[in-house]
């Protein structure tokens, strides 16, 4: 009597700090809606809790995704290059974890659903177990863990456990999916002016403070009323998707590109004083020079024209004052020719 009496106990003790760990973990998943972080923070947080050598996150690149994709922040897993490490959203594995609670071995699931047809990245990593990140029902993302560091499996309490820590896990992905969708611009998937502005006012408060270099371009996309009176507007949307995609793809990790207006963008540069920010301007501007954009058999040739100004807390007293002296650095550019990169003095 006094065994069970001690055990149930030790059960209870268990379970009391199991709560206060996940309100822990709660507390650290929802300090921060940055989306890159908030995936470090729920991987670290399992290999630490999990006791586990490998973790990796499968989620949407951005909210339309087609598919969940492994999050190039996993941990401890070994890729191979000839391997796709996606899991379509319309897989019968995502029904499942839908309609059903828990998570699964790589074997089960393929004695659940009969065959593993689909999920070749998922079973190429080799997973201990798989877990669901499930926020009102919906399938937000699939973690998947490796072996435990001791090598045992996991046990019915632990599952349980690691499925309670994927709950609070999908509730912050979910947070910031909603930040996402109210900074983002739908069309470009690049930030939207409200958002470039308040990021830009805090950067400039501390680079002031610690006088480090920080400078804006603003770029504005040469005749784009052509393209729309030509070939109608879905030239034009055509045309800012695939310039967002090339700003995107040449802004460097710290720098924020974002949709400023119509067919002008803006950039901030952090650590970057005038001249290499006008550097920076001109391998954006060839690199969209040299981006052939094709437009129902037409080969379409796309332009910028760029003006850049770097941060001078003597004359810019808010983030307004910066972006107008690089917005008339941009009307330089224009009136001197197009296609053209200005600095502003």
């Amino acid at each position: 009597m006094k065994e069970a009496s001690t055990a149930a106990i030790e059960e209870y003790e268990r379970q009391i700090f199991d709560l206060r760990q996940l309100l822990e973990i709660s507390k650290s998943l929802n300090s921060t809606l940055d989306y890159p972080i908030l995936i470090d923070s729920i991987l670290f947080t399992i290999l630490g809790q999990m006791k586990v050598l490998k973790a990796g996150l499968f989620a949407k690149k951005n909210l339309d995704s087609p598919s969940f994709s492994l999050h190039r922040n996993h941990q401890g897993f070994d890729l191979r290059r000839d391997v796709e490490y996606s899991i379509p959203e319309d897989h019968p594995l995502v029904a499942h974890f839908t309609r059903a609670y828990g998570c699964l071995t790589l074997d089960e699931i393929r004695r659940t659903l009969g065959s593993l047809n689909g999920l070749e990245g998922l079973a190429a990593l080799e997973p201990s177990l798989v877990i669901p990140l499930k926020a009102k029902g919906v399938i937000n993302g699939i973690l998947v863990i490796g072996e435990r560091i001791e090598g045992s499996e996991f046990s019915a309490t632990e599952r349980e456990y690691v499925i309670n820590i994927a709950n609070l896990a999908a509730i912050a992905i979910s947070n910031a999916f909603l930040f996402e969708m109210t900074t983002t611009d739908m069309m470009t998937k690049l930030k939207m002016k409200h958002y470039f502005y308040t990021v830009l006012s805090e950067r400039m408060d501390r680079f002031r403070t610690e006088r480090r270099p920080l400078s804006v371009l603003m770029l504005d996309i040469d005749h784009f009323k052509r393209f729309n009176d030509t070939y109608g507007h879905s030239c034009g949307d055509l045309v800012l998707k695939q310039t967002a995609v090339v700003l995107q793809e040449s802004v460097r990790p710290g720098d924020l590109a974002a949709r400023y207006g119509g067919e002008e963008f803006c950039l901030l540069l952090p650590e970057t004083d005038g001249p290499h920010a006008a550097l920076i301007a001109e391998r954006i501007r060839k690199s969209v020079e040299a981006n052939r954009i094709t437009y129902e058999g037409r080969v379409l040739g796309v332009t910028l024209s760029v003006g850049a100004a770097e941060y001078d807390p003597a004359r810019d007293v808010s983030a307004k004052t910066l972006l107008d002296r690089a917005d008339k650095a941009l009307y330089q550019s224009k009136q001197e020719g197009r296609n053209r990169t200005t600095l502003s003095p």
